[in-house]
C-alpha cells in the first residue's frame, strides 16, 4: 500500500489515523532517510494514540516513553545509533516489547528498524518514508503478520492513496 502526503501536516494527520488504531503490543517500524518525516509521523501517531506530551526525536536517549491519561504507554525507540539486534536486546528491547504487549494501550514505534531487524517481532507494520518533493512524502506500508495486515487495511479505508 502506498500513500502520499503533501505537507508535514498531512504526514502528521496520517500518523494520527494510525495512532487512533493502535492496540496493545502493536509494533510500528518507520524507515527512511534523515529528514524523511519519521519523527513527524511519530508525532501524529502519539497524538492520535492520546499521548499527554508531544513526541520528540529520541536519537540521543534511544527511547522515549509517552503516557496517556488511562495509564497506557507508547514507547518511541530510535535505533539510528545501533548496529545489531543484539545491541537492542542488551539495551532492553525485550522488556519494551513485553511492556507494550502487557500494558493496556501499550505500543512501540521504532525508527531505523533496519538496524535491528533480527530482534523485532515477526508481526509488525513497517512504513517506508521517501521524500518525493520538498514537502511531499511517499509512505509505503509493509505489513507482516495478521495484526499488521489488519492495521494496514484499516488505514487504507478512506485514506488518500497514490
Amino acid at each position: 500500500m502506498r500513500f502520499v502526503t503533501h505537507s508535514a501536516l498531512e504526514t502528521r494527520q496520517f500518523g494520527v489515523r494510525l495512532g487512533e488504531r493502535l492496540t496493545p503490543g502493536d509494533v510500528i517500524c518507520l524507515s527512511g532517510d534523515l529528514g524523511a518525516g519519521k519523527t513527524t509521523l511519530t508525532q501524529g501517531i502519539a497524538a492520535g494514540w492520546g499521548a499527554l506530551d508531544p513526541a520528540s526525536s529520541p536519537t540521543f536517549v534511544l527511547v522515549n516513553e509517552l503516557a496517556r491519561a488511562d495509564g497506557g504507554r507508547l514507547w518511541h525507540l530510535d535505533c539510528y545509533r545501533l548496529t545489531t539486534g543484539a545491541e537492542a536486546l542488551a539495551l532492553g528491547l525485550d522488556d519494551l516489547l513485553d511492556a507494550s504487549a502487557g500494558t493496556p494501550g501499550g505500543a512501540l514505534v521504532v525508527e531505523w528498524p533496519e538496524h535491528i531487524l533480527e530482534a523485532l517481532p515477526s508481526d509488525r507494520l513497517t512504513i517506508r518514508l521517501t521524500m518525493t518533493d520538498v514537502e511531499a512524502r511517499a509512505l509505503v506500508l509493509e505489513p507482516r503478520g495478521a495484526r499488521a495486515h489488519n492495521l494496514a487495511q484499516a488505514l487504507s479505508s478512506g485514506a488518500r492513496g497514490a
